[in-house]
């Protein structure tokens, strides 16, 4: 039995080979694709649990293949492999959409242990207490469970990812959350990349939050988030 599929996308055969040989050794499934048209087409008919993306690929850059995935698939992991490797670079391969960077050249063992953390937080699941409820907020109510926000009869659905981080925030609402609790109970670790990606999830919660004015996640400096449900906009 496969311990899960990966969609690998390099155009550099000899370092694809290894890579692919030593993956499929320890048990994964590999689909292999030299480009990133091909790779787009492949994720768009199948499933996977975890991408590795190069991000100097012919047709389409690896940046570009994230963003498309992204656009029909919210969860699956996508790792970045790249000689560049400057933070600014890896923030904007977060960005993109990115999960994770791992600079070139690397070992498999190294590769092997970022595909085991992503597929171990894959399944990670709301608290069990919090999954069946109906939560009311502002003029919100919000279903963990069935990943829908509703305001105003309109439903917005989030991905899993967001709607265990709201679940999070608004079992503590108007409390101030330190960064690394944040990290730990959503993410599973407080490493640089989490809460790089963090971030960008928190910007997400806002826009779908941001139709009622007495809700505001407030970003709280050099210690974290606070997610904010207030009476009236004098307490914001």
């Amino acid at each position: 039995m496969s311990k899960g599929r990966i969609l690998y996308v390099e155009d550099d055969l000899t370092l694809s080979f290894v890579t692919r040989d030593n993956l499929e050794m320890r048990g994964y499934s590999v689909d292999f694709c030299e480009d990133g048209i091909t790779a787009l087409e492949k994720i768009a008919s199948q499933s996977y649990e975890i991408c590795i993306l190069d991000v100097m690929l012919p047709k389409m850059d690896g940046f570009t293949l994230a963003r498309k995935i992204r656009e029909f698939d919210e969860e699956i992991p996508i790792i970045f492999l790249t000689a560049r490797s400057t933070r600014e670079d890896k923030i904007f391969g977060l960005q993109q959409g990115g999960d994770d960077y791992i600079t070139k050249p690397f070992s498999i063992e190294e590769l092997v242990l970022k595909i085991e953390v992503f597929l171990k937080r894959s399944k990670i699941h709301l608290r069990q207490e919090t999954k069946n409820m109906l939560i009311r907020f502002g003029h919100f109510s919000f279903s963990p469970d069935n990943l829908r926000l509703t305001s105003g009869g309109i439903h917005q659905y989030l991905t899993h990812r967001e709607a265990v981080l709201l679940a999070f925030l608004l079992e503590h609402r108007n409390k101030v959350l330190r960064r690394e609790d944040i990290l730990n109970a959503v993410w599973g670790n407080d490493h640089f990349f989490s809460s790089r990606s963090m971030d960008v999830f928190i910007s997400r919660l806002r826009k779908l939050l941001k139709s009622d004015p007495l809700v505001k996640i407030e970003s709280v400096h050099n210690v974290g988030y606070r997610l904010i449900v207030a009476d009236n906009p004098g307490d914001l």
